[in-house]
């Protein structure tokens, strides 16, 4: 087939026009690589290589662009080119190219992840570690160990705090569950920081006891009296966590 035109496209595309009216888009790279300015001809197997070559470019290109809007993982890289449909040969040729122009630096990633999470959100380092395996990423215990310890207590009295102001109705036994929990979810274990809770100041909110009581008392009063409602509402205040002596409120 002879190339009848090419068209500048945009500022790394062509358009070659063929004898037969096919209109074909390739990068600059592979425009000069196969040296298409010059050759009139081309044949069916050449354009298949052609076509491969272009191929790779394109998914480079795709990929450069994915990477430029933020850091990524090989592995994120990878099932990303793998949605776009190319092939394992140009995937593999892709991340190598990126990895030699050191556009792939796992240390780079790993120590931007793990400062991002430290920084901006409260998860502890079980979770981000678990993350990071989550990304491809293994053996990244060395990269915690320069953490000062004052930063993860700091941030486990921020749950604590948290938890404290938004959890008023819970009695102080179970808002420690309830923190506790918080803590394991976000990534922390809990007896390292076990020494927080020793002399945590929570006080059983009475109106909200008070509440409860009034409560348990419409529910049981109905089917109980004297002393067996007594066991009952007490019975009630018990699994809902409060443990203090509740007989004044009766």
């Amino acid at each position: 087939m002879k190339i009848e035109r090419i068209i500048k496209k945009k500022s790394n595309i062509y358009e070659i026009i063929l004898s037969d009216k096919t209109s074909l888009s390739f990068y600059d790279e592979t425009i000069f690589r196969f040296n298409l300015l010059i050759t009139k001809k081309i044949n069916k197997d050449d354009l298949e290589k052609i076509n491969h070559f272009n191929l790779q470019v394109e998914a480079y290109y795709k990929a450069l662009s994915y990477i430029k809007k933020k850091l990524r993982t090989r592995m994120e890289l990878y099932k990303k080119l793998e949605e776009l449909k190319y092939d394992e040969n140009i995937i593999k040729n892709v991340l190598e190219k990126l990895e030699k122009q050191k556009y792939l630096n796992d240390e780079l990633y790993i120590k931007s992840y793990i400062n991002d999470q430290v920084n901006l959100t409260l998860k502890g380092p079980i979770k981000i570690k678990k993350e990071l395996n989550n990304l491809g990423f293994s053996n990244v215990d060395s990269y915690f160990e320069i953490i000062d310890e004052e930063v993860w207590k700091n941030k486990v009295k921020k749950i604590i705090d948290k938890n404290i102001k938004s959890n008023k109705k819970y009695s102080k036994n179970n808002l420690i569950i309830k923190i506790k929990s918080n803590l394991i979810q976000n990534g922390y274990n809990i007896d390292d920081f076990s020494y927080l809770f020793t002399d945590l100041k929570i006080e059983d909110d009475e109106e909200i006891i008070k509440k409860l009581m009034e409560k348990a008392k419409i529910k049981y009063s109905k089917k109980y009296s004297g002393k067996e409602l007594e066991y009952k509402i007490k019975q009630y205040m018990y699994s809902k966590g409060f443990n203090i002596s509740i007989d004044k409120y009766l």
